[in-house]
């Protein structure tokens, strides 16, 4: 391939050295190259490049490309931790030059996904706005006809806007949508889908025509909304000087419904992170046979402890997911999700979410700590540690 003529002597260069200079720039043509001539060794070197600086790529307008040669050349790894990359940054990585360039069929079955991450469903709505404005740039520069052109374009939006999930707006951006252009061109591809919406706020779901499709069945779903209804930031300063087996406590509330009917249903949390292990004391347990000695345990894991402190129905079953942000390469984006469901109960009030963040990356050894060898720290001083809780009812 053209691309890969610049740096054909580093390849050369590497067979008698077993040394090569790696950059974000020519990282993909040596993969290329490696591929092609079956150089494992130098395959595996490029991978695990590529796998660290995602980030880097998407602030250089090389996201797309490396997504779309690792789903190509079936290089799994890449292709999800660039996947992953966009979901969970996704307001980000759609004010890119880059994303102009994502390819309808990808960006489909990103959008099929729960774990987007962005403020509210409204905002993924501007952001899909704004890539189909972009590639009517692409089709009016190719010379096509307009009536082709708006053929084309309505295709298109069809396409794509199938995937917005309009339950999940609330009333107000709902009728706020009727006043966007691309709204009122295409309004009976719209109208229909907008009124279930409104059904849904309403409460009257028996009114809701079963959809057989894969995004109807997902209409009702929220993804990882960012917004202060549903999720909370967790922020631990100064990180080097807190002691071990700290706890940070935070309570915060959530809705347990997207509906504007159940607005009054909020629930309380409790929030108790410990990011430099558990310590539990040695203590006594009374029980009737005598009094029994529990020794000391020490547990070297990141924990998160979620109670609920009233619950506002007999039992509630909820997907907890935790956004992990993280730097590398200068940009702070959020680098990990985890995800759990649990089902709270008047006996089950509390779930452990264990080994959060693997223990030893976060708490470097001492000799290190402040020398930012941790992807997991951002801030200013590289000393904030730095979660958003999600919370979503399942119905």
């Amino acid at each position: 391939m053209p691309i890969c003529e610049p740096v054909f002597h580093l390849f050369l260069e590497y067979f008698y050295t077993g040394k090569i200079l790696i950059t974000h720039t020519n990282v993909m043509p040596i993969l290329a190259l490696a591929d092609k001539y079956i150089v494992k060794s130098l395959s595996r070197v490029c991978i695990s490049y590529m796998c660290k600086h995602v980030p880097h790529a998407a602030s250089h307008n090389q996201l797309f490309s490396w997504l779309q040669y690792s789903t190509a050349c079936c290089h799994g790894k890449v292709f999800e931790t660039c996947q992953n990359y966009i979901k969970w940054n996704f307001e980000s990585v759609a004010n890119t030059p880059d994303f102009s360039n994502f390819d309808v069929n990808m960006f489909i079955k990103i959008l099929q996904q729960n774990d987007i991450v962005v403020h509210n469903e409204m905002v993924l709505f501007n952001c899909l706005v704004r890539w189909l404005e972009l590639q009517k740039i692409k089709m009016f520069q190719t010379g096509i006809s307009n009536a082709q052109m708006e053929q084309d374009y309505k295709y298109l939006v069809e396409k794509i806007m199938r995937f917005i999930r309009f339950p999940m707006m609330t009333p107000r951006e709902l009728a706020d949508l009727l006043l966007c252009p691309i709204i009122k061109q295409h309004k009976e591809f719209f109208v229909d889908r907008m009124a279930i919406g409104m059904k849904y706020h309403s409460g009257y779901m028996d009114q809701i025509q079963p959809h057989p499709s894969d995004e109807g069945k997902l209409l009702f779903t929220p993804r990882l909304y960012t917004s202060d209804s549903c999720s909370a930031v967790l922020t631990i300063e100064n990180f080097w000087s807190i002691p071990n087996y700290h706890t940070s406590t935070f309570v915060f509330s959530s809705h347990l419904s997207a509906a504007e009917h159940e607005s009054h249903k909020v629930n309380e949390w409790l929030v108790d992170l410990y990011p430099k292990g558990v310590w539990f004391k040695k203590c006594f347990l009374i029980v009737w046979q005598g009094t029994l000695e529990v020794p000391q345990e020490i547990l070297s894991t990141v924990r998160l402890s979620l109670t609920c402190r009233e619950l506002s129905e007999t039992e509630m079953r909820v997907k907890v997911s935790v956004l992990i942000y993280g730097l590398q390469g200068g940009v702070e984006h959020v680098m990990e999700v985890k995800e759990k469901i649990h089902h709270f109960t008047a006996q089950d009030k509390v779930m452990n979410i264990d080994d959060l963040i693997p223990f030893n990356e976060l708490n470097t050894p001492a000799v290190n700590q402040g020398a930012n060898d941790t992807p997991y720290l951002v801030g200013p001083n590289r000393d904030q540690l730095k979660l958003n809780l999600v919370i979503a009812p399942i119905r």
